[in-house]
């Protein structure tokens, strides 16, 4: 749906050339901000300057743009898709395709994954579904090989991905705006429910042809391009730390064919990627809306995670909370499901499951074993589901690390963590998952 979103971010990039780039880095050396912070702004720098020096090739991505509103494992539902081309810092061309007609031109070879073909009532995978994996890598190609599949003929130096987050970001950095020759104001706060009920239902009031119902997403990046191009100098450098931090939430995901900008985006963490070398305490809930409906913009998620040390074997338990906080169906919103699925070390041995609407799923990828569910959420219910498994033998109080992934699209699940000491006593944390996160002892 935000077809123009990621022109906003390429035109912050392509827009410092010359020598623009060096003076940016020398202010984030002197800005009184993290070690961090500075690293990660040097790579963003860096891979900007990578990509707006061509040497006079053009080079192709593969833009999707997954709306976080129906949430799937790499990010959200794909609505849509562009291409963009880009030749020495300028905008050379750029199209975006509904991916529903795109998807007519792809022959049925290709299984969908469980359980799509049981709740989707579909009988063949396509580019709308292709981000079924929590890693961005895995995705990336699903979606060159799905659109190579319906006979597109461009071939990509590299695939990003953004979520609707990265709009109401922009608006935050532009203020309200105005889009000519259609009704309301979108704001940083309203954008993302305004414009779906654009989309979806206020068109037909508005004389508009069902075709042409995204039709408003050109002249809305035009506006907010207009107020892009007239930031000052510390203004954009702000627009970059607001990128920054899109990029470490996952709703910006990049994958490029380029060896060395590749290493920089793994280096900083930006490819999206589930860390398959991680060898101690993990955890990664990963969330597939089965329902079609976008009521993810109303379902609320908390997790409260219990390591126990104090029996024979390392025990795990973890409760996730789903809070439906719509209480009425809508054109928008129902009865919520969705098909979770819990990655834990390698050797772990599920004991229970609950709050489970359907029998457990079992599997193993990344080198993490998967316990997986449909799990079902009536409007205004808070439905509960717990797992508890025994971690192997392994993982030990000694030296104990815990890596937890967020998934992309979902930001501010608050998360608890009990560590259980052999003698029974407790240590307690609580974070707000917004990023991965480590704890170490």
């Amino acid at each position: 749906m935000l077809s123009g979103i990621i022109l906003f971010a390429w035109f912050v990039f392509l827009q410092y050339k010359n020598h623009n780039f060096s003076f940016l880095n020398r202010v984030v050396d002197v800005s009184p901000i993290s070690r961090e912070s500075q690293d990660d702004l040097h790579a963003l720098i860096d891979m900007a300057d990578s990509v707006s020096q061509t040497q006079g090739q053009e080079k192709t991505f593969l833009i999707l743009f997954q709306n976080n509103m129906e949430i799937r494992p790499g990010g959200g539902f794909i609505g849509s898709f562009g291409i963009l081309k880009v030749s020495d810092g300028h905008v050379t061309e750029f199209t975006s395709h509904d991916v529903s007609n795109f998807d007519g031109r792809i022959p049925p070879i290709v299984a969908p994954p469980y359980p799509m073909k049981e709740t989707l009532h579909i009988d063949s995978l396509k580019f709308r579904d292709s981000n079924y994996s929590p890693d961005f890598g895995e995705n990336a190609k699903q979606a060159e090989y799905f659109y190579h599949l319906g006979d597109g003929q461009e071939q990509f130096d590299g695939v990003i991905a953004i979520t609707t987050n990265v709009l109401s970001s922009f608006l935050r950095m532009t203020g309200p705006v105005t889009v000519p020759g259609y009704p309301g104001e979108y704001t940083a706060d309203n954008a993302v429910l305004g414009l779906e009920e654009q989309v979806e239902k206020n068109f037909s009031d508005q004389g508009i042809q069902r075709g042409d119902r995204k039709a408003i997403m050109n002249p809305l990046a035009d506006e907010i391009l207009k107020r892009v191009k007239d930031f000052s100098l510390s203004q954009k450098y702000a627009l970059f730390q607001v990128i920054l931090e899109d990029l470490r939430r996952k709703d910006i995901q990049l994958s490029f064919k380029d060896e060395t900008l590749q290493q920089r985006v793994e280096r900083a963490h930006w490819d999206g990627k589930v860390d398959s070398l991680w060898r101690d305490d993990y955890l990664m809930a990963v969330d597939a809306n089965m329902a079609s409906w976008k009521s993810d913009y109303y379902v609320k998620r908390s997790m409260d995670y219990t390591v126990d040390f104090s029996s024979e074997k390392p025990h795990a338990k973890l409760v996730m909370t789903y809070n439906h906080t719509a209480t009425e169906k809508t054109w928008l919103v129902k009865d919520y499901q969705t098909y979770v699925r819990f990655y834990v070390p390698k050797g772990s041995w599920l004991t229970s499951f609950s709050g489970n609407a359907t029998d457990p799923q079992f599997g193993e990828e990344f080198g993490k074993k998967y316990f997986g569910a449909l799990v079902q959420v009536k409007l205004g219910e808070t439905k509960t589901v717990t797992i508890e498994y025994d971690l192997p033998q392994t993982i030990s109080l000694d030296m104990y690390d815990l890596k937890i992934q967020k998934q992309p699209g979902l930001n501010d699940v608050p998360v608890t963590i009990h560590i259980i000491q052999k003698n029974g006593s407790k240590e307690d944390r609580g974070i707000v998952l917004n990023r991965d996160f480590v704890w170490q002892e």
